[in-house]
């Protein structure tokens, strides 16, 4: 027996009592700023795992996923409809028959598999192969005992069957920009990384490396009467004093706030009616990598928790745009328990701790930092005192935004202060500490303890929803016993918008992730950009 779910039905529910205030205005240009990096590490999404290069693949592909902003769930993208067998491990997709590449090529279950065979090649190494993880027979695959992915199956060039490992929601792994759908007649794959080709609204134009990224109208969309606008130009600025001056000055279109302009746009009149706010499913921490030999020691790990007055750097550095954490998964997250205590200030806790972990004279390790205002080297500089204190020494290492990502996949640091994405999905995000998880795909502290594989295996299994929410919980609390990071925060984004612009989504998975072929400018907007 199959459940049907049809796209229309997800559609229907999506925007179910909303109403446009006025008709989308077609036409113009928007002015969209990228504030993570100085540049693009690579155009080809597959092989990346930094913000910047999603806002890339925001406007440029697709996947057979998306994320329904409004309704906090993953909606089918590039399927009509999907059946799914009663055991939850069988989907078959009826593929759009309207979507084309940019390149001419209409979409076909070939492309999905040539996709998806691509990012789980161990050859690659690419961040989404943790995602197709999820389908059965990408073990052997990836081990090189089949040259095929057992669980694709292709039945019609319009209908693709999946079989999953266990039981999942497949929306939250197939819905991200990592595992975006490329067409499998490229023959040059290389090119992937300068010239990119997908099913979005928009279609790459050219790149201006250190500058911009420049994409236009796809007259082709599978999506009537989308995009509303012409162009998209991706502005790199990655310096939050560079992107305050261009705002003001009407430049660009919309901002993302760190700490300090969060305060002061604020008190601004002119300003504080167009923020834009939500709760992010990110933790910022600093991982810590078992290579070091006093961070192998649990007590070691725990100390430093105890050590830093994570309250106050919160208050006083990020001025309040975020929560203290207490744990990996975010308060936001179904399996957060609210019962469980965070670590608390305690000096001379993490003395007593470094004491029985024979390390009562302390010890140095450095930490890779990008200059990110909100968990990079200010915060690292902000610690540093508080953990000399009890005795441990802390070296900042200053990388650019992104080469931290290419750093922490690749193990090539001692520790790292990053923001992980840690929803919408409680099982995915938990993934990254299951010790089968490659530690090149998100289990980035080589974390690894058998009580947990239990744990995570059982909840990955079970169908029951408030069972494997359970579950989970307690997975959850054991990674904060076991303290592989340092909890630092769960972060609230904001960002400014000028008053031309409509379309913006409340995005709790990143907020800068915005549906470019929803978003239009009014007759107000300045007239190089009508």
């Amino acid at each position: 027996m199959f459940r049907r779910f049809t796209l229309a039905a997800f559609l229907c529910a999506s925007v179910s009592g909303l109403a446009l205030a006025e008709e989308p205005r077609q036409g113009g240009t928007f002015n969209f700023t990228a504030p993570y990096g100085s540049s693009f590490a690579t155009l080809d999404t597959h092989a990346s795992p930094n913000i910047q290069e999603e806002f890339i693949t925001q406007a440029i592909h697709r996947s057979l996923y998306a994320w329904d902003s409004n309704n906090n769930a993953p909606v089918p993208e590039l399927a009509t409809s999907v059946d799914e067998s009663e055991d939850g491990l069988v989907y078959t997709y009826h593929l759009r028959k309207d979507a084309k590449f940019h390149n001419g090529k209409t979409l076909t279950a070939d492309d999905i598999i040539y996709s998806y065979k691509r990012i789980a090649d161990p050859k690659n190494a690419f961040p989404g192969a943790s995602y197709v993880a999820i389908i059965k027979g990408v073990d052997d695959f990836a081990a090189g005992k089949s040259e095929d992915i057992s669980g694709l199956k292709k039945v019609d060039d319009n209908t693709l069957e999946i079989t999953f490992a266990s039981p999942v929601n497949p929306g939250f792994s197939l819905m991200q920009n990592t595992t975006a759908i490329y067409p499998s007649n490229v023959e040059d794959e290389a090119t992937f990384a300068t010239a990119p080709v997908g099913l979005g609204p928009f279609v790459f134009k050219e790149h201006i490396p250190g500058s911009q990224l420049v994409v236009e109208k796809f007259g082709d969309f599978y999506e009537e009467g989308k995009p509303y606008l012409d162009r998209v130009n991706i502005i790199l600025m990655s310096e939050d004093s560079a992107r305050d001056v261009a705002f003001r000055n009407k430049e660009i279109d919309v901002s993302v706030l760190g700490p300090t302009q969060y305060q002061a746009y604020q008190q601004d009149d002119a300003l504080k009616d167009h923020l834009l706010e939500v709760a992010e499913v990110f933790t910022r921490n600093i991982g810590f990598n078992p290579k070091v030999e006093a961070l192998r020691d649990k007590r070691v790990r725990q100390a430093i928790n105890h050590a830093i007055n994570t309250p106050l750097i919160v208050e006083r550095l990020v001025k309040n745009k975020a929560y203290p954490a207490s744990g990996w998964l975010p308060i936001s997250s179904p399996a957060f328990d609210k019962d469980k205590a965070p670590y608390a200030f305690d000096p001379d806790k993490a003395k007593e701790l470094l004491k029985e972990a024979g390390y009562e004279n302390g010890f140095t390790f450095e930490v890779t930092a990008s200059p990110n205002e909100s968990w990079g080297v200010p915060i690292v500089e902000a610690i540093l005192p508080m953990l000399q204190k009890v005795g441990i020494t802390v070296k900042p290492k200053p990388v650019e935004s992104s080469a931290l990502g290419e750093a922490v996949t690749t193990n090539n640091f001692e520790a790292f202060i990053w923001s992980n994405q840690t929803g919408p999905d409680p099982l995915a995000a938990m993934r990254c500490y299951w010790s089968k998880t490659a530690q090149s795909a998100c289990n980035y502290t080589s974390y690894s303890n058998p009580e947990f594989d239990k744990l995570y295996e059982a909840a990955r299994d079970e169908r029951d929803p408030a069972k494997q929410t359970d579950l989970l919980r307690q997975a959850n609390n054991l990674v904060q016993d076991d303290a592989p990071v340092w909890f630092f925060n769960y972060n609230k984004a904001v960002m400014a918008y000028q008053p031309w612009v409509h379309g913006l989504a409340p995005n709790a998975n990143e907020l800068a992730l915005q549906p470019y072929e929803d978003i239009w400018i009014d007759d107000s907007a300045p007239d190089n950009r009508k």
